[in-house]
């Protein structure tokens, strides 16, 4: 066959016996050409080339010849198959895990900012003020994020099809979710803020509620986030893991702390919570997990039908 006619039949053919080093070679080349990532498998000297040539070379560690391992991108120190899985599992959990970082870092940065931008544009004054801005970033941004480096892998990762080789980490998806939950965050704080002014609480206060509200939509924000291609309102989901489960209740107990602890209140400016606003507080967030699961379970509908 010329190049031609074993590229239209090579997506179509599940074994081709008796390879020499040439058409191994020809073969990985013509897979190539339909635009698909190729993974070879090789031991010996004259498997070199397609090596070399496939988008993931994977040579034994054990049998291997030396030109094998070094034309490779991935040497089998085990020398078995099911490494290869392992392998493709594990960076699965890696890249989702970094994506599931940046997923929870941008949009809450961006809802935090907002806030300030807006009340500065409009002349208003701050509902919260730089060290409470401070305070939320060092006390949340370090360890919720950090904790979703330690998620698991997700049940589904070996049953979702390949990403595309082009496709960027910062989708169109995740510029939508930014958008979303920007605005959210904007709609939130600024609706406990004006709530607490409306009702004659001092500024103190008001502020007080609002940073404690930025705190609990983060905390569901990270909830949410965990579970990026499903839905987050399983057993599973709500459980969670021990780092995250930390966490969140050092994240509480420092925020219970900042609020309620007379040493703090005079270095963050804040006042003791009502309890009936901490429960509003803890609704709104409710509301912004629903708000946002929703939008997730349609958007994943869409992309089953499409």
């Amino acid at each position: 066959m010329d190049d031609t006619e074993l590229a239209a039949i090579v997506v179509d053919t599940d074994i081709f016996a008796r390879t020499s080093p040439e058409h191994k070679l020809r073969l990985v080349m013509a897979l190539q050409s339909h635009g698909l990532t190729v993974a070879m498998t090789g031991d010996g000297v004259n498997d070199a080339p397609a090596l070399k040539r496939a988008d993931a070379g994977i040579a034994m560690g054990q049998k291997g010849s030396e030109a094998a391992k070094e034309a490779s991108e991935l040497v089998l120190a085990d020398d078995n198959f099911a490494s290869i899985a392992a392998a493709v599992r594990e960076g699965r959990t890696v890249y989702d895990n970094i994506k599931k970082v940046i997923s929870w870092t941008l949009p809450t940065n961006a809802g935090e900012s907002l806030t300030i931008v807006v009340a500065l544009f409009l002349g208003m004054a701050l509902p919260i003020t730089a060290v409470q801005i401070l305070w939320v970033n060092l006390i949340t941004g370090i360890t919720l994020g950090v904790a979703l480096a330690f998620e698991p892998t997700e049940g589904d990762t070996m049953k979702r099809p390949p990403r595309p080789r082009n496709q960027s980490l910062l989708s169109g998806e995740l510029i939508w979710h930014v958008i979303l939950v920007s605005i959210l965050f904007l709609a939130a704080v600024f609706g406990i803020y004006s709530y607490a002014v409306d009702k004659g609480y001092s500024p103190e206060l008001a502020r007080t509620m609002a940073v404690n509200m930025l705190v609990v939509l983060e905390i569901f924000h990270l909830f949410f986030i965990r579970n990026i291609y499903g839905t987050s309102l399983t057993w599973k989901a709500i459980r969670g893991t021990q780092v995250v489960w930390a966490t969140v209740l050092a994240i509480t107990a420092a925020q219970f702390a900042v609020t309620y602890l007379p040493p703090l209140q005079q270095v963050f400016g804040t006042q003791e919570v009502p309890f009936v606003e901490g429960v509003i507080i803890i609704a709104v967030g409710v509301m912004f997990f629903a708000i946002i699961e929703v939008e997730k379970q349609l958007r994943l509908a869409y992309r089953r039908m499409n």
